[in-house]
């Protein structure tokens, strides 16, 4: 089961039913999408998406998923998951506009390396950040990731594929 997660400021809370809108306005953000490398799903997509979070993800603990929240105000999404670039668990953090350049991704990612450490028992996580994403990459440097390699996808876009060790 998805843990409540607490960091300084910040509260991660698995989704209840309540979130969706929250979450469907998150993903349907166009600086969102664009920066987390993927187009603007219709809305009735990431409702389906977010409905089988709650159907199937939670009820089988497929990976871990959350609702990010600032004093009661969402403000994004997070999760840890198994990743099919490598053997191992990828990071993903989406955060909404008004909260970026405020030091809340990198809570965000510090909380979920203590969880994906603490509670998972991962020594190395993982992040796929656009190349384009100047501002995510910074972060991860200053947080201590380093370069795995460049993948490119088939439109030529090209992501980075970071890791860290989930201790020291």
């Amino acid at each position: 089961m998805t843990p409540a997660l607490r960091t300084e400021r910040l509260e991660f809370t698995p989704y209840r039913p309540e979130d969706e809108d929250h979450f469907v306005a998150l993903l349907r953000t166009e600086e969102v999408c664009r920066w987390m490398g993927q187009d603007q799903a219709p809305e009735a997509d990431l409702r389906a998406v977010f409905r089988t979070i709650l159907s199937d993800v939670y009820p089988t603990n497929r990976f871990d998923v959350w609702g990010v929240w600032y004093q009661g105000t969402y403000i994004g999404h997070a999760e840890v998951k198994k990743t099919g670039n490598v053997d191992g668990h990828e990071l993903i953090v989406a955060l909404a506009p008004d909260y970026w350049g405020q030091g809340m991704g990198t809570e965000v990612v510090r909380g979920l390396l203590r969880h994906a450490a603490d509670n998972l028992g991962l020594k190395e996580a993982y992040g796929m950040v656009g190349a384009e994403n100047t501002a995510s990459l910074a972060l991860c440097r200053r947080l201590g990731f380093r370069d795995v390699r460049d993948v490119v996808g088939e439109d030529g876009s090209v992501t980075r594929m970071v890791v860290i060790p989930t201790t020291g």
